[in-house]
This record gives C-alpha cells, sequence and structure tokens, in this order.
C-alpha cells in the first residue's frame, strides 16, 4: 500500500508546507543582520526576519548538503580518472516571472551562502547583461521580445558558463543598466573561480529544439547544480507587476536618462493601463510561452502567494 498523501503520489517533487519546510532549519544559524533585509529586497518585494528563517534558513542548510556532496563526488571521480582538475565553481540557477522576486532570492542565498563557514567566495551575475544591445533587437524587430529567449547572445552565455565550469580566471560577463534598459557598451563584471555563482535570470531554465541527427545542443541549465524556480499565480504576478510599474513612475522613471522617462507624467489611470499592456504582451506571453513550461525542470520550486509571501516548497526527488 502506498501510504503518501494522494497529491505526492506519481510526483517527482516532494511537496511541504510553509510550516513542514521551516522546522528543516534545525540549527541552521541566522547570519543576516537586521539592517540587511531592506538592501536585499526587491521593489515590492517581501523579505523579512520571519520569511529568511523559514524559507531561507532551511534552503541553505538544503545547500549545504548538496554542496558537499558534489564536492565529495568530484574527488572520487578525480580519484577514479587519476586527474589533477581543480574543484569547479557549484552553480544555482534562479528562474521565475518578471516581478515573481527573482533579485531578492539570489542576493538572499549570495549573502547567506557566503557567511557559510570557512566563508566560500560567492558570486552573483544576472543574464541581464547577455541580452542583445538594444540597437540588435530593434535591427532584428524584436525589441518588443526583449527577455524571450531569442532576445539573448546565447553563445556568449553559453561561453561564460563554460569557461566558469571549466575554472578559467577571470570571466568576464557584460553589465546591463536597468536605467537606460540596456547594455552598458564596453563595460564588464570580471567573476574570478568562485566557489558558488548564482545565475539569475527569468529563461535560464530554457530548452532548446532538440536537432534530429543526435549532436549535442547545449542550453544554460547544463552548467547549474541546483535551480530555484520562484512560481505564483498569474493573476498576482499581474497585480505585482502593474504595482512596481506605478512604483517606478515616481521614482527611476522621473530620471531623464531613463529608457523609460515618457512614463513619468502618466496620470495613475493611464499608468495602469501602460502596465497591463505591456504586461499581456509581453510578459504574460513570454511566461506562458517559455518560462512556465520550464518549471517541472528545476530542482526546488517556492510557490508564493498574493502577500509575497512563500507558501508552499516543492523538492525535486533524488
Amino acid at each position: 500500500m502506498d501510504i503518501r498523501a494522494p497529491e505526492q503520489q506519481y510526483n517527482p517533487y516532494r511537496i511541504f508546507t510553509r510550516d513542514q519546510w521551516a522546522r528543516l532549519r534545525d540549527d541552521t544559524p541566522m547570519t543576516l543582520e537586521p539592517g540587511e533585509f531592506e538592501r536585499l529586497r526587491s521593489l515590492h518585494d517581501r523579505l523579512d526576519l520571519k520569511e529568511v528563517e523559514d524559507i531561507y534558513l532551511p534552503l541553505s542548510r538544503l545547500l549545504s548538503i548538496y554542496v558537499d556532496a558534489t564536492a565529495r563526488l568530484f574527488q572520487a571521480q578525480r580519484q577514479f580518472l587519476g586527474i589533477r582538475d581543480r574543484k569547479v565553481p557549484y552553480i544555482i540557477g534562479v528562474a521565475g516571472s518578471v516581478a515573481v522576486g527573482k533579485s531578492t532570492t539570489a542576493r538572499v542565498l549570495q549573502a547567506l551562502l557566503a557567511r557559510w563557514s570557512p566563508r566560500p567566495k560567492v558570486e552573483l551575475v544576472t543574464t541581464d547583461g547577455f541580452l542583445f544591445p538594444n540597437a540588435v533587437l530593434e535591427r532584428q524587430g524584436i525589441m518588443q521580445k526583449k527577455g524571450f529567449p531569442e532576445s539573448y547572445d546565447l553563445p556568449t552565455l553559453l561561453q561564460f558558463l563554460s569557461d566558469i565550469k571549466a575554472g578559467r580566471r577571470p570571466v568576464r560577463a557584460p553589465v546591463y543598466s536597468h536605467l537606460t534598459y540596456d547594455i552598458v557598451p564596453n563595460e564588464y563584471v570580471e567573476i574570478n573561480q568562485p566557489d558558488i555563482l548564482v545565475v539569475e535570470g527569468v529563461n535560464v531554465l530554457q530548452t532548446g529544439r532538440l536537432p534530429r541527427d543526435g549532436q549535442a545542443v547545449p542550453v544554460v541549465s547544463d552548467f547549474f547544480d541546483f535551480s530555484v524556480y520562484i512560481d505564483a499565480d498569474e493573476a498576482v504576478l499581474r497585480e505585482w507587476y502593474i504595482k512596481r510599474f506605478l512604483a517606478l513612475r515616481d521614482t527611476a522613471f522621473t530620471d531623464p536618462r531613463s529608457y523609460f522617462h515618457r512614463y513619468a507624467l502618466l496620470s495613475d489611470d493611464e499608468a495602469t493601463a501602460t502596465a497591463i499592456a505591456i504586461w499581456e504582451r509581453t510578459n504574460l506571453a513570454n511566461l506562458e510561452d517559455n518560462i512556465l513550461p520550464t518549471r517541472p525542470r528545476a530542482t526546488l520550486i517556492l510557490k508564493k502567494g498574493a502577500d509575497h509571501v512563500v507558501e508552499q516548497v516543492a523538492l525535486r526527488r533524488l
């Protein structure tokens, strides 16, 4: 007899309520200072002491187990092959829709993991830097599909991850400006052999079309050791996006250098209508066609409710 609950049967994930997951923290210490929460939190996202204690400290404990197990496997493989390869970085992917809170999760993970003993080197990269420049998107006629898989310079991103996994140093990633909504010319961030690398982006779990000849087709997630998908219902995501757009109208959009400066003087009704149009034309289409279908590929799924609080955790079975 299968004693699992019906929703657990034939499911590649183990499902946890928030309370069940929170108990898995065990004795993992809180290493974040109260003043850090504001710095780590994205606009309109929620991050407080309880969210870190209940959700991210258990996740930090789990990741410590995965990282340690991977290190031991690497040593065993190295001994088996009789080679002296340097240990490669452990790479964690963070995926999910626009406005779901990926940046917050990525920054919290970076902060928590960097405080493990003996203080590993943890870097964070967003795939925004690997978008094609706006001039290229305009020339290709896909500016309205910015954030879709075809808007990324995939060969450059794959080369970056390949170099990271090969232990090369330093490896450069392009810099993206959310103010100008474009790649910053001739500006790069250098990643120098981290112990752990967090890679955040809407489509990092995207797969490619398989070739008929069976040739290898690398995808971004091939380089991940662990992946997290931040999930929320579409109606909730839509509401969060609208609220964020209205908040940006009154802050970042007021800067004359902002790509979206033209929206700064919109009324509440006009701004709301504009946000809905952008959501439905671009972000919802990307979510339905490209992002949501990759959710089952994640190692861990964090499901948020309308209040930005994680309500359920799903962990892929080994």
